[in-house]
């Protein structure tokens, strides 16, 4: 009840300074003047409690209005004045910008050439063809399926990454659910379980499994088969994802006190009511590599021969190269590998772990790709990607060093509404998006919002046709390394297969030595042991 009279407190303020002026003598020309401008902010506060399309006027009606002021004046003045020259900035503005224009169907088109520092060091393009390829079918897929799964999913090339019920808000996941049905793209659920809104959305979701596995596990908080078969047998659920990690905060588990949880969010992980939760740091169905295979294997029997993969952002590199050894002693394949690069976001992470844990996305990527190609695997799993990736860009980019299709949390977040408040921690989400808050959430219309994220998805694809297309390729499943350039420093360019190579196939099976120390890594790795030496890289 305190947040709301806050909330609301300018639009009250008016409204007893209205009421109290019309009480006023009228023998003055002034006092009419100010009793017509009160009243007419009046009716402007009311009218913004009661409308549906903006979220922060619902929950602060008039003082969110201030918001807007400064979003007309952009970028000059609302950069300066509330934004500074924090190094986040410019990605942050560009991408919010480009997803609310392409959620609202409005043309993104910018006057005055690049916004970009063209001439900076670290400055990245792609190269195009003087004869560009017309793409009229821009609904880009890939097939999820190995040689060992008989439900294989045609999955879109841009899809919502995890994001747990419980961080975001009921309706948000209602707006995001909803707008992949109407797009034909999955959707993550995060590791807090599918909830009754995913439920009610119709999308189609990818399940996914952290270490509390939650909606598949029993009374102790131990993998339950019986559950997951429950769960998994939906037709709603086309994939299935095991967490080992998330880039923004890889190596932590996490406890949700017993005062947070709610029926709905009990009903979502399966938990009790009145008892904390915990999420464990590392995963208790499996304890090495070859374990690790055979869980994977028992999830693609249970489920009915769904895809089954796995999550994570590389860390030790040995260790990554562990679980592929495994892979090929025991035979067992997953059906994709997704990799998380520690720039991706999440509501609350220690600053340290946001800021120097976990390897970042083009390095990981480009490592999973290579190792893989290393022992004649790539072809046999798919590759997705996650970090930050907003624009059509960032896809063709994330394509070009390896990757099969990409997620994006940011990018969808930002489609629902989110202003980058940083108050996702708080349960003070201005907006409904990261909230539990009823009063706050209600403010988040989720028919609206799940067109706005129908409508960014198929934009950014047409934006990545387009771009493709420039480049002379017919899909962008077929960006390489060479169609990526950077500049090192000024007059001094360099392609992404210089930096980025496609390392040649099956060569640490038949072990050539290499330069950036694959090999060496590759004889330490063991299948049965993520601890085989006391050393970790």
């Amino acid at each position: 009840m305190t947040s709301f009279l806050l909330r609301y407190a300018t639009f009250f303020g008016v409204t007893i300074a209205f009421a109290l002026s019309l009480l006023l003598p009228q023998n003055n020309i002034f006092t009419p003047i100010v009793s017509v401008i009160l009243g007419v902010l009046t009716l402007l506060g009311l009218l913004d409690a009661i409308q549906t399309k903006h979220a922060v006027l619902r929950n602060f009606p008039l003082l969110g209005r201030v918001r807007y002021f400064f979003e007309m004046i952009r970028p000059e003045i609302r950069q300066y004045l509330l934004e500074g020259d924090d190094e986040e900035v410019p990605f942050s503005r560009d991408a919010r910008a480009i997803v609310y224009q392409r959620a609202k169907n409005v043309e993104d088109k910018r006057p005055f050439g690049t916004k970009k520092r063209v001439y900076e060091s670290g400055y990245q393009w792609l190269t195009h063809s003087i004869r560009p390829v017309k793409i009229e079918d821009k609904d880009f897929r890939v097939l999820v399926g190995g040689p060992d799964c008989t439900k294989p999913y045609n999955l879109s090339l841009y899809n919502i990454s995890a994001m747990s019920f419980g961080a975001l808000s009921a309706n948000a996941i209602l707006a995001l659910n909803n707008g992949a049905r109407m797009g034909g793209f999955a959707h993550d659920t995060g590791e807090g379980g599918i909830s009754r809104y995913h439920r009610e959305g119709g999308g189609d979701l990818i399940y996914e499994i952290g270490t509390g596995y939650f909606g598949c596990r029993d009374d102790e908080g131990q993998f339950s088969p019986e559950q997951f078969a429950k769960t998994a047998s939906s037709d709603q659920v086309k994939m299935i994802e095991i967490k080992l990690s998330q880039g923004a905060k890889p190596g932590q588990g996490g406890v949700l006190p017993a005062a947070k949880i709610t029926p709905e969010t009990a009903e979502a992980r399966h938990i009790p009511m009145g008892v904390d939760c915990v999420s464990p740091s590392s995963h208790s169905a499996f304890g090495t590599p070859i374990e690790m295979m055979r869980f994977i294997a028992q999830l693609r029997d249970l489920s009915g021969g769904k895809p089954v993969g796995f999550k994570l952002c590389i860390g030790h590199r040995r260790e990554f190269m562990c679980i592929v050894r495994a892979m090929l002693k025991t035979g067992i394949t997953p059906d994709f590998i997704v990799i998380d690069g520690k720039e991706g976001g999440t509501g609350a992470a220690p600053l340290e772990f946001a800021n120097h844990m976990g390897m970042p996305l083009v390095e990981g990527l480009t490592f999973a790709h290579n190792t893989l190609r290393g022992v004649g695997l790539r072809d046999k799993i798919r590759l997705g990607a996650s970090g930050k990736l907003v624009q059509a860009f960032d896809i063709a980019r994330a394509l070009a060093l390896g990757a099969d299709w990409v997620n994006s949390a940011r990018g969808f977040m930002f489609a629902v509404g989110c202003i980058q408040a940083q108050a996702c921690h708080t349960n003070h989400c201005p907006t409904g998006v990261a909230t539990q808050d009823k009063m706050l959430q209600r403010a988040l219309n989720p028919v609206d919002k799940a067109t706005r994220v129908a409508n960014f998805h198929r934009n950014t694809l047409k934006a990545l046709g387009d771009m493709t297309g420039a480049a002379g390729l017919s899909h962008p499943g077929k960006f390489l390394p060479h169609h990526l350039m950077m500049r090192e420093k000024a007059g001094d360019m360099v392609t992404g297969h210089e930096v980025y190579p496609y390392l040649p196939e099956g060569f640490l099976l038949r072990e050539e030595e290499d330069n950036q120390g694959y090999l060496k890594r590759w004889k330490r790795s063991s299948a049965e042991s993520f601890y085989p030496f006391d050393d970790g890289i």
